[in-house]
């Protein structure tokens, strides 16, 4: 028996006998021959099946012309047969000719989904709406982005861990917090492994990533939140300011999307029609104040009950940018303490204002990073300020109780950096399985 080749490799194979799988796309059965478009998880090829006729030009019923006849679209097939290489086929200048065909599962003739319905539909959906090849490419382009992140920072010698998300209090605050029962006791998911993060420089490791879900139990229905996501942590040890954690996540950026860029880049265009931009190191720097007096001066003025930037102020930041220095990126920095967590370190100069950052990419946060406070005193008394309870935490105080370096780190949501990365309107087309407020399955 011939072993299953994918179609992707075709190409460079001498015409001859092959097998191939996969999905039935299309078929065109007509009176002296048949098409059929298999599609399996790397690509598309033509198979051709000529029909057989008696002495009177009569089209026998024969096989497996009458197993062609009743295929339907999605149907998963195997076939053997020979691969002849002909520029005249559309399809990549090659085809199949059958010889023999045997259907593994047979599909439902009609599709609940096609290509303009909207997207809750197509989420009802999702296995078959990540059949569609552009879809199904954003989850190569998020596995080359995650390697290439982790190919960084292992080079430069982090160590990864692997944080818990179930947590006996609250990780960073008491709201966004989704609770449930633990045998006798109450537990919280994890909003972030930052406490974890930081008991690993207390622990001596220096510095460390971690790629998981989170969860914030925030009823927010806009295109860019959801319930869980995969985040991107990194905490890194003996800094002088978050400076050097901005530093570092720049070049992270620049290596990941240089990475999709040189794997991806063709099929992108091709797909998406977008023109990758591997960014410019350093990013530009703007003060938060700052910011919002050019958000101003281009004619939206931030009116929030807090003190934080809004989101038609971060795409005007970002136009700014854009039209300014060229650049799809731009770190806002100084950040007051009203809406920085107790644990972010304080300025010398200015004590309302944090060591904090958030990186905007083309209009979008997709980043908060900060310099920790590391004493124990100063944190303690910044957590009562916020009104968190000291005895709640006790366990995280303890990380600082014996002898903490200086750190910092930062929290990237992974689904947002491939939305913009790609254009998408929405979180849930790059995001493999959504949850929301009113979204729990598939």
């Amino acid at each position: 028996m011939t072993d299953r080749v994918l179609i992707k490799d075709l190409p460079a194979l001498a015409d001859g006998p092959v097998s191939v799988s996969g999905w039935v796309e299309t078929v065109r059965d007509q009176k002296k021959v048949q098409f059929v478009v298999l599609r399996d998880e790397s690509g598309a090829v033509q198979l051709v099946n000529p029909r057989n006729s008696d002495d009177q030009g009569v089209v026998i019923a024969d096989e497996p012309a009458t197993t062609i006849s009743a295929l339907t679209q999605g149907s998963f097939v195997s076939v053997t047969g020979q691969l002849k290489h002909d520029e005249r086929v559309k399809l990549g200048g090659i085809e199949v000719k059958l010889e023999t065909l045997t259907v593994a599962s047979t599909a439902i003739a009609e599709t609940p989904i096609a290509a303009d319905s909207g997207i809750d539909k197509r989420m009802d959906w999702r296995f078959l709406d990540l059949r569609v090849p552009r879809n199904a490419l954003i989850f190569r382009i998020q596995t080359t982005l995650e390697h290439a992140f982790r190919t960084y920072w292992i080079d430069n010698d982090y160590i990864e861990i692997h944080t818990p998300k179930l947590m006996g209090s609250p990780s960073e605050s008491n709201a966004e917090l989704f609770k449930l029962d633990y045998f006798d006791t109450t537990a919280y998911l994890a909003q972030s492994p930052q406490f974890f993060k930081q008991m690993a420089q207390a622990a001596g490791f220096g510095k460390v990533f971690d790629i998981g879900p989170v969860f914030r139990a925030d009823p927010s229905f806009t295109s860019r939140h959801a319930t869980e996501f995969t985040g991107v942590d990194t905490e890194i040890s003996w800094i002088d300011s978050h400076e050097d954690v901005m530093h570092m996540q720049e070049e992270l950026l620049a290596a990941g999307i240089a990475a999709v860029k040189e794997k991806h880049g063709e099929q992108i265009k091709a797909l998406f029609d977008i023109d990758v931009v591997v960014p410019t190191v350093p990013f530009p720097r703007i003060p938060l104040l700052e910011a919002k007096r050019i958000v101003a001066e281009r004619g939206h003025v931030v009116d929030r009950n807090d003190d934080d930037m809004d989101p038609e102020g971060e795409r005007q930041i970002a136009a700014y940018v854009e039209e300014t220095y060229g650049h799809e990126f731009v770190f806002l920095t100084d950040y007051p303490t009203s809406i920085r967590p107790f644990y972010h370190m304080r300025s010398d100069e200015d004590p309302t204002i944090t060591k904090s950052y958030d990186l905007i990419f083309r209009g979008t946060e997709i980043t908060t990073g900060a310099q920790r406070e590391h004493r124990v005193d100063v944190l303690e008394a910044q957590a009562i300020e916020k009104g968190l309870d000291p005895e709640e935490l006790a366990y995280y105080f303890d990380f600082f109780r014996y002898g903490m370096p200086p750190h910092g780190g930062f929290g990237m949501g992974l689904a947002r950096v491939l939305m913009l990365l790609l254009h998408q309107g929405n979180l849930r087309e790059v995001t493999y399985l959504f949850r929301g407020p009113t979204r729990l399955t598939p």
